[in-house]
């Protein structure tokens, strides 16, 4: 599959309210020990939005929730306890995240989130669950890396998006050397994440490769414009804003058979590896379209990305 044949998101129906276009869960920032990461999840609940979905809720340490819903106050939140040095509490965490899992229509989890146990285990908590399509971004990905036997506990419908040094890093104990850089070897390393872990990986860079093991798919579109903070925060939430609109529900074996007996065809609309496709393109085709309006090569914020975003999404999706 090439860029020129990517299906196009289905139209959206003039009857839609924010109940039936998705709800995001967002679990991200950090605030442990000199650390404050307060705009990762903001970008990421600010994305998700601007795509299209219904509500976003964040779950976030309670020292910087109020700041997150500062720069992004359309988004609801949850506060997460925390230790005196700042550490999220990961029993209490866990609790709200399958609670907060009941409503969501997908998670993102990782953004702003520091290489600590706690993130570990939650990290770990929403690769195993099934409930909903999962995007694995940041310190969610370092945290797996220190996971042994990762395959053993991956369940999830998972959308992994590391740049190079994360990929680096959840590589090693995986035994993949593939040079995620190279260009030779990128598509590789990117097929044989995801082999080994049966999910979708996301190899950011120039030419970003997404892969699930069988198809592979290579991004032409992108500026060098997005080479900035917050931009892979920024591809995060759009990814969790058309998953939470778009995704399919996992195949039931028994249900397609059933329609194969009866000449059923299956329910219309992109799969979840092409749905990863076309958001990829997308987040590169908003940052050619930065550079096209401000006619500049570097200087773009995450939330200009973030705000081109309605306006790229148009041309792919469906009229009604």
């Amino acid at each position: 599959m090439n860029q020129t044949q990517l299906p196009l998101l289905p139209a959206r129906p003039f009857n839609a309210h924010k109940g039936t276009t998705g709800i995001v869960t967002v679990l991200g920032g950090s605030c442990s020990g000199e650390l404050r990461m307060i705009g990762a999840p903001a970008f990421v609940a600010a994305a998700a939005l601007r795509a299209g979905c219904g509500l976003v809720r964040i779950l976030a340490p309670e020292p910087i929730i109020s700041d997150i819903l500062t720069l992004t106050p359309s988004a609801t939140a949850v506060a997460l306890q925390v230790d005196e040095e700042g550490q999220i509490l990961p029993s209490a965490a866990a609790e709200t995240l399958d609670r907060a899992l009941i409503p969501a229509s997908s998670l993102v989890v990782g953004p702003g989130m520091a290489d600590d146990p706690p993130t570990q285990a939650l990290a770990l908590r929403a690769v195993q669950q099934t409930q909903v399509p999962v995007v694995v971004d940041a310190g969610a990905i370092t945290g797996l890396s220190a996971v042994p036997q990762l395959s053993k506990d991956f369940r999830a419908r998972a959308i992994l998006t590391p740049h190079p040094g994360e990929f680096r890093r959840l590589a090693l104990p995986l035994r993949i050397s593939a040079d995620p850089v190279n260009p030779s070897t990128r598509r590789q390393a990117c097929e044989e994440m995801a082999q080994r872990l049966g999910c979708i990986v996301v190899l950011k860079g120039a030419g970003t490769v997404v892969s699930n093991g069988i198809e592979t798919w290579v991004c032409a579109r992108g500026h060098p414009c997005l080479a900035t903070a917050g931009t892979g925060d920024v591809l995060s939430g759009l990814l969790g804003g058309i998953l939470a609109q778009y995704a399919p529900e996992p195949v039931n074996p028994l249900i397609e058979a059933a329609r194969e007996r009866a000449g059923v065809a299956p329910p219309p609309g992109p799969t979840l590896f092409e749905l990863v496709c076309i958001c990829v393109e997308a987040h590169a085709a908003a940052g050619e379209l930065w550079a096209q309006v401000n006619g500049a090569s570097a200087g773009l914020m995450a939330m200009d990305l973030v705000n081109l975003l309605p306006r790229v999404l148009e041309a792919y999706r469906a009229k009604i």
